[in-house]
């Protein structure tokens, strides 16, 4: 029996776990969350109460949290392309950089979105600078980082570039990449240059009416 997850195709951390699978061909059943499903999200329900996703259903197992997710899938289901390296310090680097990318872009970037639904007279400006002024400050610090590198953490594509490509992907629709970045912003194209995540994204393009500042005309 094949793993199932349950996720949702415009959904950032699903995003990342899709990747995982797609970039290593592993069979599973998708259980795509919204409302022409609802059996899908009674599912999700019964086994996570909380009802965050993704959430993957294996045999016996629940296991939750996208970068858990694809330590699970690393060791259960590994592929060709190994995502977290077997060399100790190559693998804590990759761990490294998901969590850069899930908590210093992702965090301030989902900031500035879940402002916009609030009610007009709950906004707050002064969150959004703040979080703005952080994706520029990690913006710069990536920019330098990743010089040299085709990946996050070199030549091989790993876990954190799995966390990369949603983060820098909606971040930049949220507070562009300065044009002077020149290798965060070259790093972002061959991101969704890959087969996986432009996949992904390809996916994802029917539910970009649903993003709360506009998408771009653009990616």
């Amino acid at each position: 029996m094949q793993p199932i997850l349950y996720a949702h195709p415009f959904a950032s951390y699903c995003w990342k776990v899709l990747i995982a699978l797609y970039e290593n061909g592993t069979a599973f059943t998708y259980r795509r969350l919204g409302p022409e499903d609802p059996a899908a999200g009674a599912e999700l329900a019964a086994l996570w109460p909380i009802g965050r996703f993704p959430v993957l259903a294996d045999k016996d197992r629940t296991v939750i949290e996208s970068s858990i997710i694809i330590e699970y899938l690393d060791q259960h289901y590994r592929g060709p392309q190994p995502l977290i390296p077997v060399n100790p310090e190559r693998a804590l680097e990759a761990r490294f950089m998901d969590r850069i990318f899930d908590n210093e872009v992702m965090t301030p970037m989902q900031t500035v979105v879940a402002n916009s639904l609030r009610p007009a007279d709950a906004r707050d400006p002064y969150g959004v600078e703040r979080a703005k002024a952080a994706l520029d400050k990690i913006y710069r610090w990536l920019d330098d980082r990743l010089a040299g590198k085709d990946w996050a953490i070199g030549d091989s594509f790993s876990l954190g570039d799995c966390a990369a490509a949603p983060s820098l992907f909606y971040a930049d629709w949220v507070h562009e990449i300065d044009a002077g970045l020149t290798h965060l912003r070259a790093y972002r194209a061959r991101l969704l240059a890959r087969p996986s995540i432009a996949r992904v994204v390809d996916e994802a393009r029917p539910y970009r009416p649903l993003f709360p500042l506009g998408a771009p005309d653009r990616d």
